[in-house]
Formats: C-alpha cells, sequence, structure tokens
C-alpha cells in the first residue's frame, strides 16, 4: 500500500469560493419558494399543492413550481459539490470557472421556473447541466491521476 501527501494546488481558493457561493442558491430558493408558498396559501406542513388545486389556481400551481425548483437544487448541489472539489485538486482554475457557470446556471433556473413554470427553466438547466458534466469528468481525470502506478 503506497501512501502519499495530498497538496492542494495555490489557486483552490478559487474552488472553495465557488462552492460557498454555490450555497447562496439555497437563500435564494428559500425567499423565492417562502413568497409563493404565501401567495398560494398553502400552510405549513403542505409540501406540495395537489395537481387539482394546481390546476384550478395559479398560485398553487406557482408554488409547486418553486417547490420543484428548490427540490431539484438539492438534489443537484451534493453531487456538484464532489465534482467540483474532487476536479479542483487538479484543474482548479477550470474548475473554479465551471462551477461559477453552475452556481449562475443555478440562480437562471431558480428565477425561470418561479417566473415562468418549466419552460422557464431550460436556459438555466442547459447552462448548469454542461458544467456539471464537464465538472464530472474532469473529477474522474483528477482521481484517475492520483492512482498510484502499477
Amino acid at each position: 500500500m503506497v501512501s502519499y501527501a495530498l497538496q492542494v494546488p495555490g489557486e483552490y481558493g478559487y474552488v472553495l469560493t465557488v462552492a460557498a457561493s454555490s450555497l447562496f442558491v439555497n437563500t435564494l430558493h428559500f425567499f423565492l419558494t417562502a413568497k409563493a408558498r404565501k401567495a398560494s396559501g398553502l400552510a405549513y406542513p403542505i409540501p406540495y399543492a395537489s395537481q387539482e388545486q394546481a390546476e384550478k389556481d395559479p398560485k398553487a400551481y406557482a408554488f409547486n413550481c418553486a417547490q420543484r425548483a428548490h427540490s431539484n437544487y438539492t438534489e443537484n448541489l451534493t453531487p456538484f459539490l464532489g465534482a467540483l472539489l474532487i476536479s479542483g485538486l487538479r484543474f482548479p482554475t477550470a474548475s473554479a470557472a465551471l462551477g461559477a457557470a453552475w452556481v449562475l446556471g443555478r440562480f437562471w433556473y431558480a428565477l425561470g421556473y418561479t417566473s415562468s413554470g418549466p419552460q422557464g427553466r431550460l436556459k438555466g438547466f442547459t447552462l448548469s447541466i454542461l458544467a456539471d458534466l464537464s465538472l464530472k469528468v474532469m473529477a474522474v481525470i483528477a482521481s484517475v491521476k492520483l492512482l498510484p502506478s502499477l
């Protein structure tokens, strides 16, 4: 078994800054969802309006869009952070740039979904998924480069 010290690149601070900034997307979702919940009149702990409610009430439908956008963000945050932090060990500047694109895409996604429904999320989705896939590929490359030579 080979052991080695892992050195973090000098530019890794950029990666950590992007990781920290991604957490503010959750704050945006909090405000968007709270605003939509209040407008819809749906009280806690109701997580979503029923299909019947959403079909009859545009405010209930808007609340569902806000909730779904927030759920999608939380579903994607952990894989994004993993890919960002791993890829940043080998490619810190490129990872930080792609991470910033992901964060921007997620802001765009949230604002689009909550203002225009499912169609409004597509541009933000496209930006964030391209950045996400790139980071995942880079994370695999970075990981393979850390394997001991056989």
